[in-house]
């Protein structure tokens, strides 16, 4: 385990001072020098720059990993580091007493959006620690949570405990771009009984008061997919215009996309997010449409109200929009050619053919081609099943840290490498313990941070969850 100077414990005091995420720990008090090494470990990750493309430090990044680990009692044979293309991925194995038992995979990845110094207030591969909050690239996606869960792995081993079953940490290696590794770590780990995936879910600060609203996790996510329209002619000159014109075409083919809803959908994850979370929602009329919705997803107004809110509108069916276009070859010519992409995000059990030919339907123009195009880059994936031991494991854990915070399961709008282990039919649960304002999620975004005041929490909840689904 590396050495925690006291001097950098007492500096950590001092920086958790504000904001408050206002926890009442009820379980096992986390040290300050347990905090700390936590905070170094993120600030280490932090500051290699694990971006995608030329110069990309992914490597570099899992190794800072598995030296932490190595140094926390695995065995070098333990942690592996495997390279593909420019970039790679880690799994690390703590054998469990009992072999039968498959493994419980703790899942998250390492790489990071590209952040440009001139646009970035601070330098955003230099983490900084500043008024209560930890700056830099990856600070909320998803390098501190990386670092907490391997911190509170190597406390657990510290500590003399013994899983009866195996668990497995994994870090892909590009999940916000290709997600090849995630697709090959997840063949490497099908036969896991369950994945914990600390990229995703979370808990929501209340904006005035900063305590702790609620906590939710995903057991679901909608799948990405993008599909290119295309029309062709022969073009010809501009000053001999005729009927049949690529552009003209292509964007009534668009706008007839854009005006078209899809059947709102819901299914148990989604029927009980609406439920709990419509208690937490300011205005009367969203509210009475989420509980409206929940108790009848055909109710035609209740899904009108929550499809006019951007915070809803993912959250009741497949959308689909129009997010480029391009056409024409000259100003003085006809177009030869017109396409457009449109970006779906698929609810689950539709496959990538059957929105397809769904798009096909609703432009009804034969000269437009629709052509699937997300390859390999995504997968339809089923909801995971509400499991018993994951909820009241969860549930246990996050109370731990923040007791009587309300509970609330969701699916979610975006892609994350949990589709991967769901495609295969393991459970995949996205279940980080970190608490945020929405104002302040800056993920993907400039000057990304997150409150210091999550560590101590946060390893509190990891601790009991981790336990609890090996012991």
């Amino acid at each position: 385990m590396r050495a925690v100077p006291l001097a950098f414990a007492a500096i950590l005091t001092l920086a958790l001072a504000a904001p408050q995420v206002a926890a009442e720990q009820a379980g096992p008090r986390v040290s300050p020098a347990l905090e700390a090494q936590g905070l170094d470990l993120a600030k280490r990750l932090i500051a290699i720059r694990s971006v995608a493309g030329p110069g990309n430090q992914t490597r570099e990044t899992l190794q800072v990993v598995k030296d932490e680990l190595v140094q926390g009692g695995w065995k070098d044979q333990e942690v592996e580091i495997a390279p593909v293309e420019d970039t790679g991925y880690l799994i690390a194995t703590w054998p469990g007493s009992d072999p039968s038992l498959k493994p419980l995979v703790i899942s998250g990845h390492i790489d990071v959006v590209e952040a440009k110094r001139e646009d970035w207030t601070r330098d955003p591969f230099v983490p900084v620690v500043e008024n209560g909050y930890l700056f830099g690239r990856g600070a909320s996606d998803m390098k501190f949570d990386a670092a907490l869960v391997t911190t509170s792995l190597i406390e657990l081993r510290r500590s003399g405990y013994k899983p009866r079953r195996t668990i497995v940490l994994q870090f892909s290696g590009d999940e916000e771009t290709t997600m090849k590794t995630s697709r090959i770590i997840a063949q490497r780990l099908k036969g896991a009984e369950l994945v914990l995936n600390v990229d995703g879910g979370g808990g929501t600060l209340d904006e005035k008061t900063g305590k702790p609203a609620y906590w939710s996790w995903d057991g679901a996510e909608k799948t990405y997919d993008d599909y290119r329209l295309e029309v062709t002619n022969p073009g010809g000159h501009s000053s001999a215009p005729r009927p049949a014109n690529a552009i003209v075409q292509l964007s009534q083919a668009v706008a007839k996309v854009g005006a078209y809803h899809f059947k709102p959908e819901q299914n148990p994850l989604t029927k009980a997010y609406f439920e709990r979370a419509a208690r937490f929602e300011s205005d009367p009329r969203t509210a009475a449409a989420m509980r409206a919705f929940a108790a009848n997803s055909a109710n035609a107004a209740a899904a009108a109200v929550l499809r006019a809110n951007p915070a809803y509108v993912g959250k009741i069916g497949t959308t689909c929009v129009a997010t480029q276009i391009s056409g024409g070859h000259a100003q003085n010519a006809l177009p030869q050619r017109a396409t457009a992409n449109i970006n779906c995000r698929v609810f689950p059990g539709h496959s990538r053919e059957h929105i397809r030919k769904q798009l096909e339907r609703v432009i009804a123009m034969p000269m437009v081609k629709v052509t699937a195009i997300s390859g390999e880059d995504s997968i339809s994936s089923p909801a995971s099943p509400m499991r018993p031991d994951f909820l009241a494991a969860a549930d246990k854990a996050i109370h731990l840290a923040y007791p009587g915070v309300p509970v609330i399961p969701s699916q979610s709008s975006g892609a994350s490498d949990s589709m991967w282990y769901r495609a295969l039919g393991i459970p995949a649960y996205n279940a980080s313990p970190v608490f945020m304002k929405d104002s302040e999620s800056f993920a993907h975004g400039l000057n990304e941070r997150v409150p210091l005041a999550n560590i101590a929490p946060a390893m509190t909840y990891y601790l009991s969850l981790i336990t609890d689904l090996t012991k």
